[in-house]
């Protein structure tokens, strides 16, 4: 169930980064050659690019795509690297990710409560919809980590 999750979330940010490279484009060509502009798109450049980075952290841990030190790593034994991504996960991964749920449902709360929009004038409203994207981001990340210590485990036993 997660890893379908995972992968459908990785499509979605991968339409969604499509969308930014268009929405970049028409933003750089109206700015340009026609000297107009939108506040609105601009900042809607910025809530499609948090969309894809935190939606992507989930997708990278699961696709083995995150950065690590490779020049040490992929000489190491497969079982080592079972126990270095065990540790890592439940040493790093975890702990940071209930601090910024933690620390991210109070900031979102905050957002909701007030109605946070832009305050520059001709930006977006609700700005609390895309605050609300780090915790669910994070939550998805602890799923997505505790999936992959089981895997190592099973992995580590076997070896």
């Amino acid at each position: 169930m997660i890893d379908k999750s995972i992968k459908y979330l990785g499509y979605f940010t991968a339409f969604v980064l499509a969308l930014l490279v268009l929405l970049v484009v028409y933003d750089a060509t109206a700015r340009y050659l026609f000297s107009t502009g939108s506040i609105a798109l601009q900042e809607l450049e910025w809530h499609l690019f948090d969309v894809i980075i935190l939606f992507g952290i989930a997708y990278t841990l699961e696709e083995n795509a995150h950065v690590r030190v490779d020049i040490f790593y992929a000489s190491y034994s497969e079982k080592t690297k079972a126990i270095i991504n065990m540790i890592s996960s439940l040493f790093f991964i975890l702990p940071f990710s209930f601090l910024i749920i933690y620390i991210g449902v109070d900031f979102v709360a905050l957002s909701f409560t007030q109605n946070e929009a832009s305050s520059n004038p001709g930006g977006l409203e609700y700005r609390f919809l895309v605050k609300s994207l780090l915790p669910l981001s994070f939550v998805l990340l602890v799923l997505v980590a505790i999936k992959d210590v089981k895997t190592n485990y099973v992995k580590w036993k076997s070896l």
